[in-house]
């Protein structure tokens, strides 16, 4: 069983390269609406977007850095750290609360040794909460490694599990 560790992984991450970062903000920094872009394409470039950027992403945008975090935090697909090689996200809305996704998730985190929004010690496994999968009619519903699987019952969660263990 994976052990837990705060939100970083103990994995090799992307290396931070300023200059790489600067090309890929310089080229949306003109666009309208190219903050997101550009928050796109650091998350590809270094698999999270780096603390190092946001001074880098302000000049370019004219913003406070402060108002960039606060664009990069709001969307849960911009991460603070890399994500282990699986992602699993457990649904936490309404319909899927009602048909078990607390017990799901509770079970998920006692199985995997982590809690929501961190990462195995290992870098295997990334653990997220996600609101609303739009997949309400099959509740409780997850996402693993972008696939989603509805019904997930504890026994489909272990089911799914293996297939990805180490």
């Amino acid at each position: 069983m994976p052990q837990m560790t705060s939100d970083k992984p103990h994995m090799e991450e992307a290396i931070w390269d300023g200059k790489e970062a600067r090309e890929i903000i310089d080229l949306h920094a003109t666009r309208k609406g190219g903050l997101m872009e550009a928050l796109h394409g650091l998350q590809h470039a270094f698999g999270y977007i780096p603390a190092e950027s946001y001074d880098l992403l302000a000049n370019a945008f004219n913003l406070s850095r402060a108002e960039v975090y606060g664009v990069k935090s709001f969307y849960h697909d911009f991460t603070s750290a890399p994500a282990g090689q699986h992602i699993i996200q457990i649904c936490q809305a309404e319909s899927c609360q009602a048909r078990g996704s607390r017990a799901l998730t509770q079970h998920a985190e006692e199985m995997l040794g982590i809690t929501l929004g961190q990462t195995s010690h290992d870098g295997h496994f990334t653990l997220q909460a996600v609101y609303c999968l739009g997949n309400c009619a099959v509740s409780p519903n997850i996402t693993l490694d972008g696939k989603a699987h509805g019904r997930v019952s504890e026994d489909r969660f272990d089911m799914l599990f293996k297939k990805v263990a180490p």
